[in-house]
């Protein structure tokens, strides 16, 4: 895929947007700051239709705003270590003040949630995860390094996905 354009949201969290060929889907990948560096040459390496958008975010506040705007066919969070499914969780109230965007709180209950693939790894809590599925949308958790393969194996699962 090609890297289109990058920009920054309200809340400070960067954003770059990679397209593929004509048709296919809206996909999300959603990474923490410290594991996002080697996600962009992945996504660049993706052979797939539709666009990528991904989402450099610190909090779920970010996250949550992201998918109600973008309405993605679904999300790839990008974890220290790929998961299968995870608990429900519960995040502390707390305010985040970042540099250069607009300050927020966040914090609440997040349900249980199961990868939308049949996918390798564990059960264990992931906050961003069960943030995702909130709002009834899929999810996968997977590692920096596969997320190019995790993407690809998604297109290829879903119809006119790759």
């Amino acid at each position: 895929m090609e890297h289109k354009r990058t920009w920054t949201d309200v809340y400070g969290s960067a954003h770059a947007g990679f397209e593929g060929r004509a048709g296919g889907h809206r996909w999300l990948v959603a990474a923490p700051p410290e594991l996002a560096a080697g996600v962009p040459p992945q996504l660049a390496a993706l052979d797939g239709k539709g666009q990528v958008d991904l989402l450099v975010h610190d909090g779920l506040t970010p996250l949550l705003a992201a998918l109600r705007e973008l309405e993605p066919r679904g999300v790839v969070v990008v974890a220290p270590q790929a998961l299968a499914s995870g608990p429900a969780v519960t995040v502390p109230e707390r305010r985040i003040e970042p540099a250069g965007g607009t300050p927020y709180g966040e914090g609440g209950t997040f349900p249980a949630w199961q990868s939308a693939l049949d996918t390798a790894g564990k059960s264990g809590e992931c906050a961003a995860a069960s943030a995702v599925a909130s709002l009834n949308v899929p999810v996968i958790v997977t590692s920096p390094d596969q997320v190019r393969a995790v993407l690809e194996a998604w297109m290829d699962a879903t119809p006119h996905g790759r």
